[in-house]
């Protein structure tokens, strides 16, 4: 199956921006009133010296729009100044129009009184008008990339009185307010790619409803870029939060360019940063992101009397250099992957194709009838649990949105787990996947509430081949503190006696598990009070794996667990549905994937999750493993979190 990766074009040229949120340390979001040349350029020459190639700026609105009909002059030269010292240095920019929202504080101009951001008309015309003027004044200068229609506008957005997020606004009014304003972009004569820098934060990728959909966004803009702040419980998923929003963004067709991400040197020392952007850029990039802009350029040490920097003291370091301009840890690591980039001419290059696919319900996305936000969050967390699984047995899951449609046949191994819901004819179409050849795979979930608690599948008994045993209105805890799996019989890579543990996690309606019968199923492995654990029903040219546990969501739940027992469970199951892996690593804390040049030629990414230095023998099923020069690669050395690149020569 093939996984998404679009690329932003110019023309019929693929562009990758890799560069920084830009503020001059002359006076963050103020900048603009102290606007220093020299210090600008100096900025600028060291993002560029280290491998960035573009920024994204800000006309901080209440400035640049002092009154409702008036553009501020002065500003704007500095502006077109700003824009020919990236021409200079061989950068670009994208600019970004209504901030707004800044670093822990809203801004608003002085003449917008109470007025609604979105459904006031007089208002959104205003907007429109400012974007139109802005595009109509730069659109021209070759240093412009693309366009930004605003920063985090479901956090400055909310109507006056609002600030704590108590309700969103309308999806109606903020798809009608979107479309005026990148109309008014393309009436400006705005030609390059556009977007609405809302962080990609709506219903699809969170659960969370707060007016913006991924999907409209995604019909109206050329690319979509995430903001991705999470603050985690376990290493692994940490280092997996930015990809995994990467890629469920990138299920909507559209260039995935992680706009925002970073960290502030108050909450990360330097080495602790340089992991967590390695990481991230690299694990993004596997993810489908092809565009990369980390927050921010640099330290504002000197601001701390001003706001938003007097009250969000930790915003003043997340700087990639000082306030000095000497670059820190995480620039370096950028540069690091800017040279990675360049040696496998990455805008030629395609992800490998899967034969895993994740499959997330649609109650992700969709607010049925008479359903819970809880329902939808935890679609969300446990997807991720088991996508980073499948990473770490180093078979990399394209990831389906049951609201897409029809399931692809071109898929080997299907990934539903810790499932409580999905659409009945969905039950049915994964068993004619199953009679068709694939393995689908199943771990029960009742969810992670009491209201209609239990298994919302089409044909329980029938699809898995048992006789399920609940009570009406209980539900069956898991009693110990850790369930063991003990296999019957052989099963992918797993021999006849092999134990799987698996810390027991979740709420009071969650720990528990699905006493069943076999009825036509084979039993793989028993728990370790004899009960079935894992069951096959062989149908057709397949068959249909379940697991009566829900271990997804146990280790979804768990701080500091991974990488647990799924990835050796996920490991037999690509062994056993025929995935196509042709290069594996045995240590479940090293991830392997793979990019495709157009020219053929595979380069195959190994991604340690390990704290101290390993050292590794991958598995190569047809050929062998070189480094980027030529040199075998039999043993491959990784230093602590370490990411190596290599070449597949067949």
């Amino acid at each position: 199956m093939q996984r998404t990766s679009a690329r932003l074009t110019v023309g019929d040229h693929p562009v990758i921006w890799l560069g920084a949120n830009y503020w001059s340390r002359t006076g963050g979001p103020l900048m603009w009133r102290s606007y220093d040349p020299d210090v600008v350029e100096a900025e600028l020459r060291v993002l560029r010296d280290h491998g960035l190639n573009m920024t994204r700026s800000f006309f901080y609105w209440p400035d640049f729009m002092p009154a409702p009909d008036r553009l501020d002059e002065e500003l704007c030269a500095r502006f077109a100044d700003f824009l020919d010292r990236h021409r200079a240095l061989g950068m670009t920019t994208v600019p970004t129009f209504l901030v707004g929202h800044m670093s822990g504080e809203n801004w608003d101009p002085s003449w917008r009184g109470d007025r609604d951001l979105y459904s006031d008309v007089w208002l959104v015309s205003r907007q429109a008008w400012f974007a139109r003027e802005t595009v109509r004044r730069f659109a021209g200068h070759p240093a412009v990339a693309g366009w930004l229609v605003s920063n985090e506008m479901p956090i400055y957005g909310r109507r006056p009185g609002e600030r704590s997020g108590a309700g969103p606004a309308e999806r109606e009014a903020v798809a009608a307010w979107a479309q005026i304003v990148v109309d008014a972009v393309r009436a400006g004569g705005g030609t390059q790619p556009v977007s609405l820098g809302d962080g990609a934060w709506g219903l699809e990728n969170s659960g969370h409803d707060n007016g913006f959909r991924v999907r409209d966004t995604a019909d109206l803009c050329d690319f979509l870029g995430p903001h991705v702040y999470r603050m985690e419980d376990d290493a692994v998923r940490q280092h997996y939060a930015a990809a995994w929003v990467c890629e469920l963004t990138g299920t909507f067709g559209r260039p995935v360019v992680l706009e925002e991400f970073g960290v502030s040197s108050d909450f990360a020392s330097g080495p602790g940063a340089a992991r967590y952007y390695r990481q991230t850029l690299h694990n993004s990039l596997l993810a489908g992101a092809t565009g990369w802009i980390a927050w921010n350029n640099t330290d504002y040490d000197n601001l701390s009397e001003q706001r938003p920097y007097h009250h969000h003291a930790f915003e003043m370091h997340f700087g990639l250099t000082d306030t000095a301009g000497t670059p820190k840890p995480q620039l370096l690591e950028l540069r690091a992957f800017s040279e990675v980039l360049r040696a496998v001419d990455f805008p030629r290059c395609h992800r490998a194709d899967a034969d895993t696919a994740l499959l997330v319900s649609s109650y992700l996305d969709t607010l049925y009838p008479f359903t819970r936000a809880e329902d939808r969050s935890y679609v969300q967390q446990t997807g991720r649990q088991a996508w980073v699984a499948a990473r770490l047995a180093d078979a990399p899951a394209a990831v389906v949105r049951e609201s897409d449609g029809a399931l692809s046949a071109d898929v080997r191994l299907w990934l539903v787990p810790s499932t409580k819901q999905l659409l009945s004819p969905t039950w049915y179409e994964l068993e004619r996947r199953a009679r068709e050849g694939a393995t689908v795979y199943v771990s029960y979930s009742p969810g992670a509430h009491d209201e209609q608690r239990g298994p919302w599948y089409a044909h329980l008994n029938e699809l898995f081949g048992v006789r399920h045993q609940l009570e009406y209105g209980l539900v069956d805890p898991v009693e110990d503190d850790e369930v063991t799996f003990i296999l019957t019989r052989a099963f992918g890579t797993l021999p006849e006696g092999a134990r799987l543990t698996f810390r027991a996690a979740g709420t009071e309606n969650s720990r528990v598990f699905l006493p069943v019968e076999p009825d036509g199923a084979q039993v793989l492995a028993v728990d370790g009070r004899g009960r079935p654990a894992l069951l096959l029903r062989e149908i057709g040219e397949g068959g249909v794996v379940f697991c009566t546990y829900p271990i997804e969501h146990m280790a979804a739940v768990t701080p500091r667990v991974n990488p647990e027992a799924t990835t050796t469970l996920y490991d037999a199951l690509a062994a056993h549905a025929g995935v196509r892996r042709p290069v594996t690593v045995p240590d479940p804390r090293v991830a392997v994937d793979r990019l495709v040049h157009e020219n053929g030629r595979v380069f195959v990414w190994l991604v340690s999750q390990a704290a101290e230095e390993l050292s590794v023998e991958p598995a190569v099923a047809d050929g062998r493993l070189t480094t980027l020069d030529g040199s075998p690669a039999d043993t491959v050395v990784l230093a602590p979190y370490g990411v190596r690149v290599l070449r597949l020569e067949r």
